[in-house]
């Protein structure tokens, strides 16, 4: 590998990192966004079939070149039921940790979440939701190299890279409210409509004193639909369009849901899927559910010309699930009498 190209894949390198730093423009996000559902819409919360719902989710990218990007968020929420039968409110907690390059630019952020769901009728649910969070974005940039430290191609850590930086470590506060509409005719054949905004209130998030950088708004629009085609196939339909200032993406998915076994206590799908990213992949999908345990994974495809350049395609993407579901006593009691 020659000079010239490792000198143009640092300067690659510190170029994202410099947008990163100045844009803030994309959060996290995930190619397989119905299994990070509260990162998408706070009204998502409470919104499945269960009491309580655990998920977890892990993706990895441009491993093949100097910016890998971690991104990992945990999930729970849990529905509190009231005396009305005609609906009820749910509460979660989400944790989001992103790592970005060489210059460690790490992202942890923690929040609140509730909802509160309508049942207008026994096919239609409207729910809202609100979220509320602390987020706090740091960099190390002792591993980070600049261009004057690059000489006829060579590197050399001795020379100062006159970068200042007057702070290495922002706190903001995080914001977000949503919407979402479910129309469902039973547990296998339902469609979620969604809306969500984030960063309602938009915190300074720079750097550099002398900048009066706000983090832009974030809105998603989702749909997620599920038909019960055979008694042993579904089909499911996920769409997502997020756009924040300048930065757009649009999400196209599709699988296959098999039944295996459909016996209680050993309900056992397959599911296979594709789906595409507008911002330029491709991710085939596998996932596996038994009873209440569930796994997804998927792997990335860049299509671009920046992975057919560093020989990059992407990375893999995990999600897991587990729904607990307590045993709820009778409202009615028959007394028998005993003879």
């Amino acid at each position: 590998m020659s000079s010239t190209y490792i000198y143009r894949l640092y300067l690659g390198g510190f170029l994202f990192f410099f947008c990163s730093i100045q844009l803030t423009a994309q959060d996290i996000h995930y190619s397989q966004f119905y299994n990070s559902p509260i990162n998408i819409n706070p009204a998502l919360t409470g919104i499945f079939n269960g009491d309580i719902r655990f998920n977890a989710s892990l993706r990895d990218q441009w491993r093949g070149v100097p910016v890998p990007w971690t991104t990992a968020s945990f999930q729970v929420d849990k529905k509190f039921y009231g005396k009305s039968d005609k609906g009820f409110f749910a509460g979660g907690l989400l944790y989001n940790y992103d790592k970005q390059g060489q210059a460690s630019l790490i992202l942890n952020n923690i929040n609140l979440t509730g909802s509160y769901t309508r049942i207008l009728h026994k096919n239609h649910v409207l729910t809202g939701g609100l979220m509320a969070g602390y987020s706090s974005r740091g960099f190390d940039p002792t591993n980070l190299q600049w261009d004057r430290q690059w000489v006829d191609g060579d590197f050399f850590a001795s020379i100062p890279s006159g970068e200042i930086f007057d702070v290495e470590r922002v706190n903001f506060v995080e914001t977000a409210a949503g919407i979402n509409y479910r129309l469902q005719k039973n547990s296998r054949t339902k469609i979620d409509l969604g809306a969500g905004a984030y960063h309602l209130v938009r915190p300074e998030v720079t750097f550099n004193d002398n900048d009066t950088e706000n983090l832009a708004r974030r809105f998603s629009l989702s749909a997620v639909g599920s038909v019960k085609l055979t008694q042993k196939i579904d089909f499911q339909l996920n769409v997502m369009q997020q756009f924040q200032e300048s930065y757009r993406e649009t999400i196209l998915g599709v699988l296959g849901k098999f039944y295996i076994n459909e016996q209680r206590g050993k309900v056992t799908t397959l599911e296979l899927g594709l789906g595409y990213r507008t911002t330029g992949a491709l991710f085939p999908t596998l996932a596996l559910r038994y009873n209440e345990f569930y796994v997804s994974g998927s792997y990335d495809i860049d299509l671009t010309a920046f992975g057919d350049i560093h020989g990059n395609n992407g990375g893999p993407e995990i999600h897991f699930r587990y729904i607990f579901t307590a045993v709820k006593p009778l409202k009615y009691f028959k007394i028998c009498p005993i003879f």
